[in-house]
């Protein structure tokens, strides 16, 4: 079977599934977090190379307060309590976004993290925390600038090896749960030939099953990047 290198995951639902069972919003979230686990090591058991999570959007800072803050705090706990397990299973771990805004705990977490497991040659697990794709390209234009580039002669090259992705392959498969069908500025630079799963189910509800299942209809898919089928 035919299996996508780089998938992308954009984990909505938590909400509305807190909102279905009554809960606070922020049960939704640590809901989610549990199943994010679940779905990280049937991506290594499925032997995929790259699993790009979007854990916090540029826009989700204008959710209330005590959201953002649970939201945070969960970010911390799994930073904390999984990472040996990860490393055990030969994860190598990192982050993109912009960090600028985050707490000076979460960013320790984070950089420990990639630092213990910078030699794994396993499963890239990719987590994206205050990233948006029009602010990576944004700050690759600003990277750039600060090279001094020549933009008249700007080459496609040089925007993608300033994004926060430039040692990445581009996303063969992006899986949106919860019935929206929009990429809400994730990854739109890497994410233009993927293809897509998009599911009514919530991310809490969301299964290795289903996720197994999304693997393998981009197994079934034929994708040409814009040249015509052989076959005609």
């Amino acid at each position: 079977m035919n299996k996508p290198c780089h998938v992308g995951l954009i984990m909505d639902g938590n909400g509305r599934w807190a909102s279905n069972q009554n809960l606070n919003r922020n049960e939704g979230h640590k809901a989610g977090a549990k199943i994010c686990m679940d779905i990280i090591h049937e991506a290594i058991n499925l032997d995929i190379k790259v699993l790009s999570l979007f854990a916090f959007s540029t826009e989700n800072w204008l959710r209330p307060d005590d959201e953002v803050l649970s939201i945070m705090s969960i970010l911390n706990s799994y930073l904390e309590s999984e990472i040996l397990a990860f490393l055990k299973r030969g994860v190598h771990f990192r982050v993109i976004g912009d960090r600028s805004k985050l707490s000076t705990k979460t960013r320790f977490l984070m950089s420990n993290a990639e630092k213990l497991s910078i030699k794994n040659k396993g499963l890239k697990l990719v987590l994206a925390v205050n990233y948006g794709g029009q602010d990576d390209i944004l700050r690759s234009i600003k990277k750039l600038a600060e090279k001094n580039c020549d933009f008249k002669n700007i080459q496609f090259d040089d925007l993608q090896e300033n994004l926060d992705t430039t040692d990445l392959p581009t996303v063969d498969l992006m899986i949106r749960t919860s019935g929206e069908q929009r990429l809400s500025n994730f990854m739109i630079w890497q994410a233009a030939y993927a293809e897509y799963y998009f599911t009514q189910t919530q991310w809490p509800d969301f299964t290795v099953e289903e996720f197994s299942q999304a693997i393998n209809t981009f197994g079934q898919r034929e994708r040409r990047f814009g040249k015509i089928d052989n076959k005609s």
